[in-house]
């Protein structure tokens, strides 16, 4: 048997496909509850944010619902049949993990937005105003401002003066935009959120106006500490105002 290419995989892809092989070997029922995620995460021996992840690959898969203030449940036999059968998955195994993503955005980004505090010109300063009010418009319009949000973040990264930090920010957005981070998102993005997200940009805004790296740092930091709070919550308090 010739050998096979070995390719590395993510941790949360590695528990979503051991959930899968116990759900299709039949330890998991259709229809049946599986353990809460805290007890997921003991049993494994990882943290509770890389079962969230496993468990919302599977979920755009079709293999498990979750079921906000109920559980996690195994879906139908179909779709644990297509499983067994080796279908195509929904998402791509190398896909970054969500939450894993903002920590290391909270790491890059906190320096991103210090250089920006000492080196944006008037004009790139402009730029970032103007992100933040299309998202004050985006979410007064009753919708997510993700583009907004976007190009907050984007105009930040392109007044730190350094081409590899604002290529590296892009490409965190590139992966936001994958299906994971979209689900997560259905889940934990609402009116209230977001509304503590827009304070949180104005402060960083604030002190990238005022040239202070050290309080534009903190800024950042605090504001994707809070946001990967917020993805972290209970499942029991998800899309809560």
């Amino acid at each position: 048997m010739p050998l096979q290419t070995v390719e590395p995989q993510r941790l949360y892809r590695q528990i979503a496909e051991q959930l899968r092989s116990l759900i299709v070997a039949g330890e998991f029922s259709p229809g049946s509850r599986l353990p809460a995620e805290r007890d997921l995460a003991r049993q494994l021996g990882v943290s509770r944010p890389s079962v969230r992840e496993a468990l919302i690959a599977l979920e755009v898969e079709g293999i498990i619902d979750v079921r906000t203030g109920s559980g996690i449940y195994v879906r139908a036999s179909d779709a644990v049949s297509s499983a067994a059968a080796g279908k195509p998955q929904q998402t791509d195994p190398g896909e970054w993990g969500p939450l894993e993503l903002m920590r290391a955005r909270e790491l890059v980004e906190g320096e991103v937005a210090a250089l920006a505090a000492r080196n944006a010109r008037r004009t790139q300063i402009a730029a970032i105003a103007d992100a933040l009010s299309q998202m004050r418009e985006e979410a007064g319009a009753g919708t997510i401002p993700r583009a907004g949000d976007e190009a907050f973040h984007t105009a930040v990264a392109q007044a730190c003066g350094n081409e590899v930090l604002r290529d590296t920010v892009r490409g965190y957005w590139n992966a936001r935009s994958g299906p994971l981070f979209e689900r997560l998102g259905d889940y934990f993005e609402n009116p209230a959120s977001w509304s503590a997200a827009l304070v949180e940009h104005s402060a960083v805004l604030e002190a990238i106006r005022c040239h202070d790296p050290a309080s534009a740092r903190l800024a950042m930091q605090a504001h994707l500490k809070k946001a990967y709070s917020r993805y972290s919550a209970s499942w029991r308090r998800a899309n809560s105002s």
